[in-house]
């Protein structure tokens, strides 16, 4: 699974190779179907609790700004896919044993502290979304004519547009430090630090076909929660086993015995 430490060169992607990735992520969640579903059904069964606990707590206005989070943490979720797509690419026979201990073996480097960026970014979104909820709406919670005001009055219009746009702010400064990295910190014996520096320089590199991607996710994990979390069994799947493909395309391996190359391509 990881390699030894090595840094790498990037190389630029383009519109045609985002589509290619989808389309070899779609064909590997094809050949292993079972791994996609139980792994995407956990992340559903994830939101179906969540859910139910902010309703238990009187929190409904949580429900949507923490369901669209998901996308901030989805990444380390896509870890079993990872796992799965570099088995088929390596032509090893898939097993659960195999699966999970690859990211059990990834978990214990620093896939987890990458992880706690990401969770701590999802706590600092849900507190974000709780303020503007309370300056625009004031502290008497959600009534029965809570969508009415929402959709109807200015300050309404003008809290779904500053939240949504804070959201999608907040979520593309996530990707841009996670969209490879992720991927990277399950392949390679790297630092999270070096991973998160990588996966900038890929959006810096790409910034066009970066941001239709990240688009793309926010997309398709909207359409997984307006389903109830059901798309998660099939489009979690989707997604985590392309980024796995986009990443391998994005990040070159160095060669052989011009590592110092490689490192300084990437520095540079």
């Amino acid at each position: 699974m990881a390699q030894a430490q090595q840094q790498t060169g990037i190389n630029p992607v383009s519109i045609n190779d985002l589509i290619e990735s989808v389309a070899a992520g779609v064909r590997d969640f094809a050949r292993a179907p079972l791994y996609g579903l139980v792994f995407g059904g956990l992340f559903a069964a994830g939101g179906w609790l969540l859910m139910a606990l902010l309703m238990v707590l009187g929190l409904p206005y949580l429900a949507y700004p923490l369901a669209m989070g998901f996308a901030l943490v989805a990444p380390f979720a896509a870890a079993g896919f990872y796992a799965v797509s570099d088995h088929l690419e390596r032509g090893k026979p898939l097993s659960w044993g195999g699966v999970l201990g690859g990211v059990r073996d990834a978990v214990r480097g620093d896939l987890r502290w990458m992880a706690l960026v990401t969770g701590f970014a999802l706590v600092i979104w849900m507190d974000i979304a709780a303020f503007l909820f309370f300056a625009f709406t004031g502290f008497h919670g959600v009534g029965p004519d809570f969508l009415d005001q929402l959709f109807s009055t200015p300050s309404g219009l003008v809290f779904l547009v500053l939240g949504n746009f804070s959201g999608a702010l907040i979520a593309f400064s996530i990707f841009s430090i996670s969209v490879v990295s992720f991927p990277m910190l399950y392949d390679r014996d790297v630092d999270f630090v070096t991973a998160m520096v990588t996966s900038v320089k890929l959006v810096l590199s790409s910034p066009v076909t970066m941001m239709v991607w990240c688009a793309l996710i926010g997309l398709l994990m909207g359409l997984s929660v307006l389903s109830g979390f059901v798309g998660f069994f099939v489009i979690l799947p989707v997604i985590g086993h392309a980024t796995w493909r986009l990443y391998r395309h994005a990040i070159a391996r160095p060669v052989e015995g011009d590592i110092s190359g490689a490192a300084a391509q990437l520095a540079g």
